[in-house]
């Protein structure tokens, strides 16, 4: 499969998915500004296909603040030779996302990052969001959870466990180890990204009052994540607005 990262970037804006690796390369961009990434680490990617197996990915080793479009990595989940290329992905990336995109059909754009407070949540031994507000609520009875850390994801093996454990969820509190997020486009991904680290970060400071938390019943925290997936529109708004103040601030991701 030809690399398109290799293209000339006029040839790619040529092409369909151009739109696609613009959003990409923002929420990189994005995530550099909040600080979810862990240096050169963490992976986001893309699925381009209607099958999900075609898909971007970030350069291996390549900081999250200095991506543009045009350097993302364009693979197939079936190409078993990928690792042998020059321009090979990092192995902990390919092991994860190249075996989402091929078993998991809501994962077409998956974030894989250690964000502070997230991560925190999820070396506890119960790293349950509780809903203990408005942001919290969001998550209620929608995050699976992996408590089988057993070192770097490294295999394909590995990437099918995480995607079994998955299931038809959008988010899995990774133990031990940090989250993955997955949606159908990299706005709602981005949105899911951004509130979960603020509901975990609610949750991690509200534990650290030493009180007693104020936890929502059942049917409240239901009817407030039902709410919270009613207004799409939201998220989509969301993201444009941010690569807006990309847009105005470096438009450097887009090239």
């Amino acid at each position: 499969m030809t690399n398109i990262a290799a293209l000339k970037p006029a040839r790619i804006r040529e092409t369909d998915e151009w739109q696609l690796r613009v959003d990409l390369a923002a929420a990189f961009r994005l995530s550099a500004r909040y600080d979810w990434h862990e240096a050169v680490a963490n992976h986001l990617s893309l699925a381009v296909s209607a099958d999900g197996k075609t898909f971007l990915m970030n350069p291996r080793w390549r900081h999250f603040s200095r991506i543009r479009a045009s350097e993302l990595l364009l693979l197939n989940s079936d190409d078993t030779s990928t690792m042998n290329h020059p321009d090979a992905p990092d192995l902990t990336a390919w092991s994860i996302h190249g075996r989402m995109h091929a078993t998991v059909p809501q994962a077409r754009c998956i974030i894989h990052l250690h964000p502070t407070y997230a991560t925190v949540l999820a070396s506890l031994a119960n790293p349950e969001i509780l809903p203990i507000d408005q942001n919290t609520a969001r998550f209620y009875n929608r995050v699976s959870f992996d408590m089988e850390y057993g070192g770097m994801a490294n295999t394909d093996e590995e990437g099918e466990r995480l995607g079994r454990l998955l299931g038809n969820r959008q988010i899995m509190m990774m133990g031990n180890h940090g989250v993955l997020v997955c949606a159908e486009t990299v706005a709602e991904a981005f949105d899911l990204t951004y509130y979960l680290e603020r509901a975990c970060r609610n949750l991690v400071l509200a534990y650290s009052t030493g009180q007693k938390l104020h936890v929502m019943s059942a049917a409240v925290a239901e009817k407030t994540a039902q709410e919270w997936e009613a207004d799409r529109d939201q998220f989509h708004s969301h993201f444009a607005e941010m690569k807006e103040i990309l847009d105005a601030e470096d438009p450097s991701y887009a090239e």
